[in-house]
Formats: C-alpha cells, structure tokens, sequence
C-alpha cells in the first residue's frame, strides 16, 4: 500500500509514520511545521525518519536518506492546488489525515486556524480521496468532542452535541463531514477520538511535557481546577499498535462498514495529581504547584470506553502510567541535556 500521513512531523504523525515504514508500507508524509509549538522538535522529529532540515527549507518533496520507501512535503492542507498535485502523482490506496490544529485553549485566541485547518483543510483531504478514488480513510477526531458529557465512561454512542470549544467543534464537523461522504462516495472512513496521548517526542503545549520541563527547571506548575482532575492517558506505543491494527484490516479488506468511530484511549483514568506525583517519583523533584481555577473550554474529566475498537480490532492498551511516564522523562532528559 501507498499510504498518505498528513501530520507527519507531529507527535502521533511521527511515531505511526516510523512504524509504518519499518513494516515496508510506501509512505509520503505531509506537515506545513507551522509554529503553534517551536518547530525545531518538528524538524528533529522528521530527521529521526531521515528528512534533513535543509531539504525541507527548499520547499521541494523530500526523499529519506534512511528509508526509501519515504518521501516529504512540507504543505497545507488548506492549499487546494498543491493537495490535488499531490493525489495526482502518488495514487494513494490509503489516507491517514492526522493533520490539525490543535489545543483546546489555543482555539480561543486563533479559531481562524482552527478552521483553515480542521475544516478547510479536512474538506479538500474529503474532496481529494473523492476525485482521486482512494477509498480508505481514517482520521483524527478527539475525546473533545464529549464536552461536559458527565456520563463515564464515554461511549461513541454518547451524544456529543454539546462542544466546549472550537476545537471540539472542528472534531465534531470533521466526523459529520466524513459521514456524508462515506454514504454520498463510498469512502469507507474511521474516525478516531484520542485520549491524551503522551510519551517521548510528545508535544510541548501537553500536560506531561509541561510538568516535566517545570520540575526538572525548578519552576511552579500551574494545576486546573485545584486538581480535581481526571485524564485518560494513553501512551503512544499503545495508540500507534491500534492504528496499525486498523491499517492492517484495511489492506486486507476485510472491513466492511463504509462510516465507524472509535474511542483510542487507556479505559483507565488517572487522577491529575497522581499523574504529577509519577512524574516526581521519576525526576527525584518535588514539583510546586500553582492551584488554578478551571480554564474555559476544559473538562473535569476523561474516560474511554474501547470495547468496540478491542471487539473489531484486537486493541489492547497495556502500559502502566509508571512505565509511560519514565519513557517519556528519560527521553527529555536526553533531547534537552537535562
């Protein structure tokens, strides 16, 4: 299979993109590397997949000069004519659109983005796979998208009306738009709402970076909702084997149902504060802690229920948070010197 990345140079683009590649799948990843987070952990993401930074800054697709079964182009997904080049040449059997702009808080000082982005750009990956017959495609949606749902754990069933921020609403239309083009073109489409996912090379702007670079820098962490929070969080090797999972099904056609929605997450909540006090146990830090009110657009609370991806696709998340945690903390302190 040929299969498209959107999102390539990102935390979870990163890490399915490499496993994709030494399973001998044909991958040409996609990322415009804009600067909603430095860019330089973009860069190093995509020279861990053998893209050399200065390659990218000529503004040409990029070959690998560790796989040659993978090539680079620096785009957006909102640039039309550039998206339906790309399909032309490449004739895709598979898209994986991890592409988005991301962030719940962020959404409340840039919804432009989050439209150009998470609609706009959406819409021509939907008007690409249409004129150019790829018929398989799974997507990033977000547990987002449950807003105050207070009923756990979640459920796709679950109604999801309801957002909280703009963000969540991209989420919620991108499984809306996704739906009426599997029933209007026959793109069999899986949408997947992730859970939190942390783990080495992770993203700045997330909990687990943010904690860990304040401790080990002997700097307050800023706790929401005075800590009476609760986040499904999932480690990205146990994200990346679903995928994959699912990836494999589809190249073998043996699923058949043109529209699903998946949870992705652990099915197991962890208190914030405990989430924090792994992170010490792991540093030998003790962190200091700033105890904040609720920010606008957050919940209290997230919880999967995965049964239906586990049922259609063998997903079985089984890494402990301790595991996950110094994973990740033994990875900053190599990337930063620390």
């Amino acid at each position: 299979m040929t299969i498209l990345v959107t999102g390539a140079a990102g935390f979870i683009g990163f890490h399915l993109t490499q496993q994709l590649l030494t399973k001998g799948f044909d991958v040409v990843g996609l990322d415009n590397l804009n600067d909603y987070y430095d860019p330089q952990l973009k860069y190093d993401r995509l020279g861990q997949l053998g893209i050399a930074q200065e390659d990218i800054k000529q503004n040409v697709t990029c070959g690998s000069f560790n796989y040659a079964n993978f090539k680079f182009i620096a785009c957006d997904l909102a640039n039309r004519q550039v998206m339906e080049a790309l399909f032309a040449k490449h004739h895709f059997d598979l898209v994986v659109n991890l592409a988005a702009q991301a962030g719940v808080r962020y959404s409340l000082e840039a919804p432009f983005q989050y439209i150009d982005s998470n609609v706009t750009g959406f819409l021509n990956i939907l008007e690409c796979c249409r004129h150019y017959k790829v018929k398989k495609l799974v997507y990033a949606s977000s547990s987002s998208v449950y807003g105050l749902n207070d009923k756990v754990p979640f459920e796709t069933t679950d109604a999801v009306d309801h957002p909280i921020s703009l963000y969540a609403a991209s989420k919620k239309a991108n499984e809306l738009m996704a739906h009426t083009y599997s029933h209007l073109f026959g793109i069999q489409t899986i949408g997947l709402r992730f859970f939190t996912v942390y783990g080495p090379w992770g993203r700045p702007d997330m909990a687990m970076f943010l904690f860990t670079d304040a401790i080990l820098n002997n700097r307050p962490i800023k706790v929401f909702n005075e800590g009476n929070l609760s986040r499904d969080f999932t480690y990205i090797d146990d994200i990346v084997g679903g995928m994959l999972s699912i990836i494999e099904t589809l190249k073998t056609d043996q699923w058949k149902p043109p529209y699903a929605l998946y949870n992705i997450g652990n099915s197991k909540p962890v208190k914030l504060l405990d989430f924090i006090e792994a992170i010490e146990k792991t540093t030998g830090r003790t962190a200091q802690k700033e105890y904040l009110p609720m920010q606008p657009g957050d919940v209290a609370q997230t919880w999967a229920d995965v049964s239906d991806l586990t049922r259609d696709f063998g997903y079985t998340p089984n890494t402990p948070i301790s595991e996950g945690v110094e994973a990740f903390v033994s990875w900053y302190r190599e990337y930063y010197n620390r």
